[in-house]
C-alpha cells in the first residue's frame, strides 16, 4: 500500500513539474516575440523650448576652464553640434558621457556639455571624468532657455544651428535616434514610427484591387 502511495506521489510530482516547465516554456517564447514585436523608443522630448526646425538661441559663454565660446553654432565649420545637458551629481549623465563620446566620433559632431552646479562640484566631475574633445559649460541660462527639466538631456544642432533633433538620452539608443532621426526625415524616432503605422494601412489599401 505504501508502495502504491509513493508511486502515485511521484506520478503527480513529475506531471506538475511536466505542467510547470511547459507553462515557463510559453511565458519565455511570449516574452521573446514581445521584444521582437517592440519598436526602440528614441530619445523623448519633453521641453517647451527652441523646436525642431528652429534656429537655436545663441549665447556668448565661458567653458569650465575659462575659454571663450559661442553656443548655439557650429564650432568646426561645416560640422554639427551636440549639446548634451548634464549635472555633476546625475549618475546616468556620468554613464552616458563614454557613449556620447562614440557615437559623436562617428557621426563627426562636436559635443558641448552644459551643467549647472557649485564650482567644487564641476570640479570633482571633471576629475572622475576628464574631458576629450568635448567642451564644458556652466550655465544656468542655456537650460532655463531650453526649458530643460530632465537631465541627460541632448540636442542636436546642424552646422548653422538649426535645431535638428532634441530629448532625454538615457542609453546608447537614445543617442543614437538623434542622429538617426535625421536619416529617417523625422525629428524623433517616435513621430518617424507613429507615421510609419499611419502610412502601412493606407499603403495596403491602396494595393487592394
Amino acid at each position: 500500500m505504501n508502495a502504491e502511495i509513493l508511486i502515485a506521489s511521484n506520478v503527480l510530482l513529475w506531471a506538475g513539474f511536466l505542467a510547470l516547465a511547459a507553462l515557463m516554456l510559453g511565458v519565455v517564447r511570449q516574452i521573446g516575440l514581445l521584444h521582437e514585436r517592440s519598436a526602440p523608443l528614441g530619445a523623448m522630448m519633453l521641453d517647451h523650448g527652441p523646436d525642431v526646425g528652429e534656429r537655436s538661441p545663441v549665447f556668448n559663454v565661458k567653458t569650465f576652464e575659462g575659454d571663450p565660446l559661442i553656443v548655439g553654432r557650429a564650432i568646426t565649420p561645416e560640422r554639427p553640434s551636440l549639446l548634451m545637458f548634464t549635472g555633476p551629481s546625475c549618475p546616468v549623465c556620468a554613464k552616458i558621457l563614454p557613449i556620447v563620446r562614440s557615437v559623436a566620433a562617428t557621426e563627426g559632431a562636436d559635443v558641448i556639455l552644459i551643467s549647472d552646479g557649485t564650482t567644487a562640484e564641476h570640479r570633482e566631475f571633471l576629475r572622475e571624468h576628464p574631458l576629450q574633445d568635448e567642451r564644458y559649460v556652466v550655465s544656468a541660462e542655456i537650460g532655463m532657455k531650453y526649458q530643460v527639466s530632465k537631465v541627460p538631456y541632448g540636442v542636436l544642432l546642424d552646422k548653422d544651428g538649426v535645431i535638428l533633433a532634441k530629448g532625454l538620452c538615457n542609453s546608447r539608443e537614445h543617442v543614437e535616434s538623434l542622429f538617426e532621426t535625421i536619416r529617417l526625415g523625422h525629428s524623433t524616432l517616435q513621430s518617424y514610427l507613429k507615421n510609419s503605422t499611419a502610412v502601412a494601412p493606407d499603403a495596403g489599401h491602396n494595393h487592394v484591387h
